[in-house]
């Protein structure tokens, strides 16, 4: 979460309703909405979300995808891809 809230792409894992997805978070939009753009999501399904800065203890605007299915494994393609 530190990378997300310093300007980072952070991908979070998790599983909602016995299904896994992941959150992708970032402090910018702007890397944020080229996933997006490579993704294929509407800007506007975009979601903002303050988040606590552990460090200081101060929100901090952020912003988050919400992926699951498709999206979620089109998206760790391109993470396998890039890396």
């Amino acid at each position: 979460m530190i990378y997300a809230l310093d300007g980072g792409v952070w991908l979070h894992h998790h599983v909602f309703r016995d299904e896994p997805m992941v959150h992708v978070v970032s402090s910018r939009r702007e890397p944020l909405l080229l996933v997006g753009d490579r993704l294929g999501l509407d800007p506007v399904w975009l979601q903002y979300k303050p988040l606590k800065d552990p460090r200081t203890g101060i929100r901090v605007d952020a912003w988050h995808w919400d992926l699951w299915g498709e999206r979620m494994r089109r998206l760790e393609e391109l993470v396998r891809q890039a890396g």
